[in-house]
């Protein structure tokens, strides 16, 4: 690992009797760098959260956080990290100060220092002017911040995000990540996101680990990601087509040009494709299947593409498949379908 990480993981494996749920993997997050762990619910994003947070012990391998083990030395652990999950930890009757006075006592931090930090952070999240005002008023957006804020008391230098804008809004999804984004470039925090959402990867992440089945399957910035699909001999192609039938699903599947087909809607296919003579082939396919193409055109990869063309199958559909297996807790509620 470089002298530079902060994280270091090392074969690290995570069992729950039969099922394994993180299955060997090794991997360095750098200082101040914002990590992203990416990929459907029951990939094992939760679960490596809790063997590095200390919430777990790994059934094998390591981690070390700041150069302390995990496992012997969680105490020294603890000092250093912030835990935000997917479930709001606030009290609704208590007034945003109130909140932050609560769970600040919790580290003995005195009581000078305490008052100044609280100040500080809800000025870091503009929400000074309701620092008296009792936190079930607040919106979404607003109490996300506030439990983002919550994890900041101690001022850890790795901050972790469990899917940190599920079941927010567009505008509060917005407001979390820009304010990710300044707890990093201002203070420096090193940040751990565990995510399905492609777009909350796509534009946090300095680097982004993409997990399907308990392990890493590629692991690069987001630009050096999509270019794994985006060579020359590579094209996404967007087909439309005015009634599109599950024969011509299944017959452009059988291409041998064609390495991933994803079906849209009742009139769109995606496909991932190689080969000078793709877009010939997946026309006459569709035409002697009868079928009338109204548009194809030449798309940009995404991370969903970057995803499924590793996989074979879209982040949502895998969403359920180890849920029902994984005995483990989570950081928070009980996992959700992603849709």
């Amino acid at each position: 690992m470089a002298n530079d990480s902060i994280i270091e993981v090392h074969n690290l494996t995570k069992k729950f009797k039969n099922f394994t749920a993180v299955a060997d993997i090794s991997f360095d997050v750098k200082k101040g760098e914002i990590f992203g762990l990416l990929g459907p619910n029951g990939a094992g994003k939760s679960t490596t959260l809790r063997m590095l947070s200390t919430l777990s012990r790994p059934t094998k391998g390591t981690a070390l956080i700041g150069g302390f083990d995990t496992v012997k030395n969680d105490m020294e652990v603890r000092k250093l990290i912030g835990i935000v999950s997917e479930k709001m930890i606030i009290y609704n009757r208590l007034t945003a100060k109130e909140n932050l006075w609560f769970f600040g006592s919790l580290f003995n931090i005195p009581k000078d220092t305490l008052n100044k930090r609280i100040a500080d952070l809800l000025e870091l999240v503009q929400l000074t002017k309701f620092k008296d005002t009792q936190v079930g008023t607040f919106s979404t957006g607003m109490r996300q911040r506030m439990n983002v804020v919550r994890a900041l008391l101690n001022m850890p230098q790795v901050l972790f995000l469990d899917e940190p804008t599920l079941g927010l809004d567009p505008q509060s999804s917005v407001e979390i990540r820009e304010f990710v984004r300044k707890l990093n470039q201002e203070s420096g925090t090193t940040v751990i996101i565990t995510t399905h959402m492609m777009l909350d990867a796509d534009l946090l992440c300095d680097r982004i680990a993409i997990v399907d089945h308990g392990k890493i399957i590629a692991l690069d910035t987001s630009t050096n990601l999509k270019k794994i699909i985006s060579g020359e001999d590579t094209m996404i192609i967007k087909l439309e087509v005015a009634i599109l039938t599950p024969n011509m699903v299944a017959t452009v599947k059988a291409l041998s040009c064609a390495d991933a087909v994803t079906q849209e809607n009742s009139t769109t296919l995606h496909v991932i494709v190689h080969g000078e003579e793709a877009f010939d082939s997946i026309i006459d396919s569709i035409r002697k299947s009868n079928g009338q193409i109204t548009s194809m055109a030449n798309l940009q990869p995404s991370l969903e593409d970057v995803f499924l063309h590793i996989t074979g199958h879209e982040v949502r559909d895998s969403a359920d498949q180890k849920i029902k297996q994984e005995q483990g807790p989570k950081f928070g509620a009980a996992p959700r379908r992603v849709r």
